[in-house]
């Protein structure tokens, strides 16, 4: 798994585009890691529409997103993103794990060692 550790926020559809562009081009990443810190709040709000645009967007170009960091609180808040994140898990181009450590086993799983 080639993963690339985005840098800039990433608050909307555009943002989400370049950062695509920038993993894929400059960095031959088949993966973006993306810590929720990166992340505006209305990401985890399903209601607000952003997160089904932004991993639209990484479906489209065929580039993996991980969202690397504790999510629980807002799992705690909403059931709809609990199951989001669970189904996600079970995909394979979207992915919520919790620290650098599940992030490191995902990436040994994905190549084999």
């Amino acid at each position: 798994m080639r993963a690339y550790r985005a840098t800039k926020a990433i608050a909307n559809e555009q943002d989400a585009v370049d950062a695509i562009a920038d993993a894929h081009y400059w960095h031959q990443a088949e993966w973006l890691v993306v810590p929720v810190e990166l992340l505006p709040a209305e990401f985890f709000q399903l209601s607000s529409g952003l997160a089904g645009t932004v991993v639209q967007k990484f479906v489209n170009y065929r580039m993996g997103l991980v969202v690397l960091g504790d999510v629980s609180a807002h799992e705690a808040a909403s059931a709809p993103f609990r199951d989001w994140v669970r189904e996600a898990n079970r995909g394979r181009e979207l992915r919520f794990v919790p620290d650098q450590a599940a992030l490191d086993c995902l990436h040994d799983l994905a190549s084999g060692t």
